[in-house]
């Protein structure tokens, strides 16, 4: 099974997305998950992941605490030649 990651999208992108979902199940007939109809969007519409960018509102806790845990990490991470 590959490895699954959990993302965080707004009321609108989540609603946009089910949407996106429904008219694929529809043109293919079948149950379509979300990582199916992320996948199409991507590939078929030829959209990119920087495309998603403004499309989850932050508050400014939420900000500082993002950029807290990547300094934490960065303080962390060791360069490995190759």
């Amino acid at each position: 099974m590959p490895e699954v990651k959990t993302v965080k999208i707004s009321k609108e992108m989540y609603a946009r997305l089910c949407e996106v979902a429904g008219e694929l199940q529809v043109k293919l007939k079948r149950p379509v998950s979300f990582d199916e109809a992320m996948g199409y969007l991507l590939k078929e519409r030829k959209l990119r992941v920087s495309d998603f960018a403004g499309a989850w509102s932050m508050s400014d806790k939420e900000e500082a605490e993002i950029l807290r845990n990547l300094r934490e990490m960065w303080t962390r991470w060791k360069f490995q030649k190759g």
